[in-house]
């Protein structure tokens, strides 16, 4: 392929993501299920403008390294250390139950399977991709209703927050087992080395920027080191300790999200993500979401994925939440307002395609579910709330 058709394919994936974004606002959606159905649009599914390329393949995995970059630095560490451990509880039954539901589901559906088979990774997979939250639709609807700042508004922030850092723990666990060479203990013994060299090393790394962000404040040679330090920690994370790359460049947000410049850090972050590489990611999912591969089968298999992924997030914190101390109307705001999926899901679902835990077709699911996941969690919370 000649190297300037990539223009080409970039001018049509971006008018035509920012398009279907503006149209997915309009109709209250999330704007990157917009950006998803775009690229299914000018994908080889349809209209077939645009083909998966290896230059935007690349490009797509950089959108989602600035993707966790730029969550990490939004992490609120005083907010986490504040939590407590209600909090914590209920973002590890959070991730829990959906895990385990994926997993029956896949297995009910399609069969069990023996541990260490493809069958197998793909089950448990399907869980890993149901334990993602993404609060900003619940943030925004609990805002409008005055009840951002109570209790049950700050125990969901807190557990998300909780539950985002323990859902990158568990994919970094899941996909290193795909290894056919690793072993659950050396997986255990990688992951458990790279928190301890990252916690070592952020110490250091933290004081550094520190140092220089009081030296040469708001010039642009921070976010510049700060896009040095999300490269490197996603590098060696894949290729020192065999797990995802977004981990550590999470993990680099992380380290950052502390200095007095983050939020400078993250605007310039978040115009290279929002310009080009987050809508060319987005897009890329479309490109290689497949509905010549829709069944019936597959369609019912997409309903029940949506509805166990609901259901058991509601589950799983909504009866934590109940354990420790909350009323049952309390719990049940709680357990909705996890319920919403967003882009770490698909940032997931990604990762599970490229290590070839799940198939393609199965990106269907996980954008139903972010879509379906997105329009009732308002409702639902406003039927709550306005019933005390």
């Amino acid at each position: 392929m000649e190297t300037y058709v990539i223009f080409r394919d970039l001018a049509i994936i971006l008018i035509f993501a920012k398009l279907c974004g503006l149209i997915a606002a309009k109709l209250k959606a999330p704007q990157v299920v917009g950006e998803i159905i775009a690229g299914l649009i000018i994908g080889p599914s349809i209209l077939g403008l645009v083909q998966q390329t290896e230059l935007i393949s690349g490009m797509a995995e950089i959108g989602v390294v600035l993707l966790m970059f730029f969550a990490g630095l939004q992490t609120s560490l005083r907010d986490l250390m504040r939590t407590g451990w209600k909090a914590l509880l209920i973002a590890c039954s959070g991730v829990f139950v959906p895990l385990l539901g994926g997993y029956l589901l896949y297995c009910c559906y399609y069969g069990f399977a023996p541990s260490g088979t493809s069958q197998f990774y793909s089950a448990l997979f399907t869980g890993v991709i149901m334990t993602a939250t993404s609060v900003s639709i619940t943030v925004a609807s609990l805002q409008e209703l005055g009840y951002l700042k109570s209790e049950t508004g700050t125990t969901i922030m807190s557990a998300a927050i909780i539950d985002d850092v323990i859902g990158i723990i568990v994919l970094t666990f899941v996909v290193g087992m795909k290894d056919p060479d690793s072993k659950p203990s050396s997986v255990i013994i990688s992951t458990v080395l790279f928190f301890a060299a990252a916690i070592i090393f952020g110490v250091i790394i933290y004081r550094i920027f520190k140092y220089l962000d009081k030296r040469y404040p708001h010039t642009r040679r921070i976010p510049i080191l700060g896009f040095v330090l999300a490269f490197a920690m996603a590098y060696a994370a894949e290729k020192y300790f065999g797990i995802a790359d977004i981990t550590g460049a999470y993990v680099a947000g992380i380290i950052l999200c502390s200095i007095d410049d983050s939020e400078y850090i993250a605007r310039k972050v978040d115009i290279s993500s929002y310009m080009l590489f987050a809508p060319v990611f987005f897009a890329s999912i479309g490109l290689k979401t497949s509905i010549d591969d829709m069944t019936p089968s597959l369609l019912l298999f997409c309903v029940l994925f949506v509805i166990v992924a609901l259901i058991t997030k509601v589950i799983g914190c909504g009866l934590m939440s109940r354990v420790l101390g909350f009323n049952t109307k309390d719990s049940l705001k709680i357990g909705v307002g996890m319920m919403t999926r967003g882009e770490v899901a698909l940032i997931v679902a990604q990762k599970g395609l490229q290590v070839g835990m799940i198939q393609s077709k199965y990106f269907s699911a996980v954008i139903l579910l972010i879509l379906v996941s997105s329009i009732i969690t308002p409702i639902f919370l406003k039927m709550l709330y306005k019933s005390n």
